[in-house]
């Protein structure tokens, strides 16, 4: 199973066990963090896709560690 979400106005494709690098998100490593917006959800050939978001979904995520970059 996957899904595409939005938070830090990117969308990032996710599935379990995915390291993604999200920007804007101000949380301290080890915590959890759920997303809400989720603009579809597929699995095989089943995709739910969200107007604009998929009703009721959502994406938990725990933060693994705090990367700080120079403008």
């Amino acid at each position: 199973m996957y899904a595409v979400i939005a938070t830090g106005g990117k969308q990032y494709r996710v599935s379990e066990g995915t390291v993604v690098r999200v920007e804007k998100l101000d949380v301290d490593a080890g915590a959890t963090v759920e997303f809400n917006q989720v603009l579809l959800i597929g699995e095989g050939v089943d995709v739910a896709i969200g107007r604009p978001y998929v009703t009721g979904a959502s994406v938990t995520a725990t933060v693994q560690a705090l990367v700080w970059m120079r403008p």
